[in-house]
């Protein structure tokens, strides 16, 4: 039985995946944030810890602890939990960057070293990162966002590369669109780290407020929460997982696109698409 801990469990595709992967016979340390949720998780019949991403002792905490539960026997880590800071650059307070950065980076990097510490005492392990197809591009009024998921990039392939020689297997699944809370939690975070009424692009963010009070899909192409499932599982279980899984069709096509065209040709496709 091979034993996972997941982050970002209360909804979404944390969600998803913990539930399918424990009907499926995986021994699942799902984690949230909120101790309601760990509740609800844990009625629902999963093995569900509490883990504050923003907080260094409480993931410290929360892996030994799950550490106790699967016995020392952790075969794979899949960070998963995060959120978007939405709003432009100039108007991002360098707090609610730090902020950022806190959750979708330092604190998978301090769990991903954890991890492969404890697997390389086992000699084997999986550490699969869920990053976005703005780890590969960027749009306007995601900066923050794009500048977690670019640095997640560049950590998830220099680990993949110093790991080599090694049986512990790096890998990152980039969606696109997927069904989620995720917009309804960077509303919340971008009303409270961004002036609307004082600033140049007033009359952009009342679209971008649109897009995120939106009871429909974001966009085209989104997908539900088990198209990242699916790729979820052949990172755990392919002999040689592969090192990027692309989820929904504009991340198959910004991949091409950014090998395709120059910066400023990509820029414009990407404009059109804010």
């Amino acid at each position: 039985m091979k034993t996972i801990l997941i982050t970002g469990c209360s909804t979404g595709i944390g969600y998803y995946c913990a539930t399918n992967l424990h009907k499926e016979g995986y021994r699942v340390i799902a984690s949230c944030k909120q101790q309601s949720d760990v509740d609800a998780l844990t009625k629902e019949g999963l093995t569900c810890i509490q883990l504050d991403l923003a907080c260094n002792k409480s993931i410290h905490e929360g892996f030994n602890l799950a550490l106790e539960l699967c016995d020392g026997q952790l075969d794979a880590l899949f960070n998963n939990g995060a959120y978007g800071q939405p709003g432009a650059v100039e108007d991002l307070p360098t707090d609610a960057l730090r902020a950022q950065f806190e959750v979708n980076v330092f604190s998978w990097h301090t769990l991903t070293n954890l991890a492969v510490k404890h697997m390389r005492t086992r000699g084997t392990g999986r550490i699969i990162h869920n990053s976005s197809v703005l780890g590969l591009v960027a749009l306007p009024y995601r900066g923050a966002y794009n500048a977690s998921k670019f640095a997640l990039e560049g950590l998830a392939d220099t680990m993949r590369m110093e790991l080599s020689n090694t049986n512990i297997q790096v890998s990152l699944i980039e969606p696109g669109p997927i069904l989620s809370k995720f917009r309804e939690n960077a509303l919340h975070a971008f009303m409270k780290n961004i002036n609307v009424n004082d600033s140049a692009h007033t009359e952009n963010y009342q679209k971008q407020l649109n897009r995120l009070e939106s009871d429909s899909a974001p966009q085209a192409f989104t997908l539900g929460p088990d198209a990242v499932y699916k790729k979820l599982l052949h990172a755990l279980n392919a002999k040689t997982a592969k090192p990027r899984y692309y989820v929904t069709f504009p991340t198959y096509l910004m991949g091409y696109l950014k090998r395709l065209l120059s910066t400023r040709m990509l820029d414009k496709v990407l404009l059109n698409n804010k």
